[in-house]
């Protein structure tokens, strides 16, 4: 059938989700530039108006920091080295409310649309262009490797080079964020969020159908020993303990949530702080 994938491969269906996937995400971006006040404004363009309700910037706060790397990098973790990194979601419920009732508020008392105003403000312009050209340069490597590992995961399936693969995802993700500013970055990021949750479930579903029972998988962890959450090894060299995930969790969590300007100025766009 025309519609079946080959051995090496996408079959047309697996094409037809993949393109209309990159033209729901354009489309987005036109829709927010040909309506409301078209991005007509800096606060429209860059902060949504300050008017976004708390789900999708939720979800925007989720799928920004989930690419490729994650869904890749936490699997393949996992099967090689075991299940104790699943130890830094209690710390990232611990940073979470250090970065919404500590370093949230800050920003919301200057009502800029750049972190690093308040460094300016703190500690003098030297200090503002540093942190910003570090932040630039680590975010350009950071966005090489979000855009190559699904570039490296397409061309294993489809036959794409990496390069066309690359040029694809960039130029979509390009045009839908310059045209319709931080609402369609927003609502794309829903839409993209809602797609990996799906396929997040459709393979946790299909592996759990592979094994006779819940014991069956727990028990192949356990023979394997990749079963592991609570090693409370203090041996700095040791590559996951406990100890490692929750300190080491809470700042990386921080880092992330509490001062990345990404992050931020997708948490300005709630006009209420008590949201």
């Amino acid at each position: 059938m025309a519609s079946s994938p080959d051995a090496d491969g996408f079959g047309t269906i697996d094409y037809l989700v993949f393109v209309a996937m990159l033209l729901v995400s354009a489309g987005i971006g036109v829709y927010y530039r040909l309506s409301g006040g078209r991005q007509r404004t800096v606060s429209e363009y860059l902060l949504a108006d300050r008017n976004m309700g708390i789900w999708p910037v939720a979800f925007s706060l989720m799928a920004s920091f989930m690419s490729a790397v994650t869904i890749l990098g936490v699997a393949s973790e996992n099967y090689s080295y075991g299940t104790q990194f699943f130890v830094i979601n209690i710390a990232y419920i611990v940073g979470t409310p250090i970065a919404a009732f500590v370093y949230l508020p800050v920003f919301f008392r200057i009502q800029s649309t750049s972190v690093y105003e308040y460094l300016d403000i703190r500690f003098g312009r030297a200090t503002r262009i540093l942190a910003s050209v570090v932040f630039q340069l680590q975010m350009l490597m950071y966005m090489g490797i979000v855009l190559y590992a699904p570039a490296l995961a397409l061309s294993a399936v489809t036959g794409l080079s990496k390069w066309a693969a690359v040029i694809s995802m960039g130029l979509v993700c390009t045009f839908y964020s310059t045209i319709g500013g931080m609402k369609a970055v927003l609502w794309t990021d829903v839409f993209q969020s809602l797609l990996m949750f799906a396929a997040v479930f459709a393979v946790l579903i299909k592996g759990l159908s592979d094994v006779s029972s819940i014991q069956d998988f727990v028990n192949v962890l356990s023979r394997g020993e990749r079963l592991e959450f609570f090693r409370l090894d203090l041996d700095p060299t040791v590559r996951h303990t406990f100890w490692s995930q929750i300190f080491g969790g809470v700042f990386s969590f921080l880092t992330l949530y509490g001062v990345n300007q990404a992050q931020v100025q997708r948490l300005l766009t709630i006009g209420d702080l008590k949201k």
